[in-house]
């Protein structure tokens, strides 16, 4: 946390805060949260490399491409293509995601093994994202306004929320806390804690660097005390306004991907 705390002040030194010397809402700073994590321009791109560590230590790596669009305006609505690269046995599985904020996503999953295009039920949005400790909806990111946010704490560089879900049964945990740094709006950490008011999922910004002008998270971790085990995310070849077009997020690209847009 410290080192994280030590590269955002850098970062921030030269900029201007997001906000004035009044408080803002809490719902305002989720908002940024989520604009700050995920609608960086009008598009962009990233090469990611995924490190599964299990509850007894043994890791497995894959690396993956992630192209984002916005469609909306104001964390409207967006466009999500993940393609894996390798290793073999994933290699050409696609993600493609619809989010929309104010009605349930649209997600596909295309398995090449089986030559299979697999709709993924809103039901399975927190489930293992192929294997890891992400969920599905880390991926393309949980709308701020399915939560309701209580601002609980504020320090000199960060805003402390809590948040808790609008339709409980939806979810698995009771509430989240985040941390938002007040001049980027990047969250560094969130705890979830369950019923009993436990932590038992952590999400870690590990890195941030500034591309393109955006503080931009490079290196992410989540860790799941229930499960056992970690989920590392390093984010590389980073670019921003791209001019990504909407054709390719149509589900007949899950079989022929853009290659394009896909190499290094």
């Amino acid at each position: 946390m410290k080192v994280i705390i030590l590269i955002l002040i850098a970062l921030s030194l030269g900029t201007f805060a997001l906000w004035g010397e009044e408080t803002p809402s809490a719902q305002d700073i989720a908002n940024s949260a989520a604009a700050a994590a995920y609608y960086q321009d009008k598009d962009g791109r990233a090469l990611v490399s995924m490190t599964i560590t299990d509850s007894r230590g043994r890791e497995r790596s894959r690396e993956l491409v992630i192209l984002r669009r916005d469609v909306g305006e104001d964390l409207g609505d967006q466009q999500f293509y993940v393609f894996f690269k390798a290793p073999a046995d994933v290699s050409e599985t696609a993600f493609l995601v619809w989010k929309h904020p104010q009605a349930d996503d649209d997600r596909w999953l295309y398995l090449p093994a089986l030559d299979l295009v697999r709709r993924i039920a809103a039901s399975d949005e927190r489930t293992s994202f192929v294997g890891s400790h992400f969920f599905y909806e880390d991926v393309s990111g949980r709308s701020p306004m399915e939560d309701n946010h209580e601002l609980i704490a504020v320090t000199e560089h960060y805003f402390e929320l809590k948040s808790t879900p609008k339709i409980p049964d939806s979810v698995e945990f009771e509430y989240f806390k985040s941390w938002i740094h007040k001049p980027s709006g990047i969250s560094v950490k969130t705890e979830f804690y369950n019923s009993k008011d436990e932590v038992y999922r952590v999400y870690e910004a590990l890195g941030v660097e500034t591309i393109d002008g955006y503080s931009t998270v490079t290196k992410a971790k989540m860790t799941d005390s229930d499960r056992g085990g970690s989920t590392v995310l390093t984010y590389s070849n980073v670019a921003y306004g791209m001019g990504l077009e909407e054709s390719m997020f149509a589900e007949r690209y899950l079989r022929n991907p853009p290659t394009e847009f896909l190499e290094f």
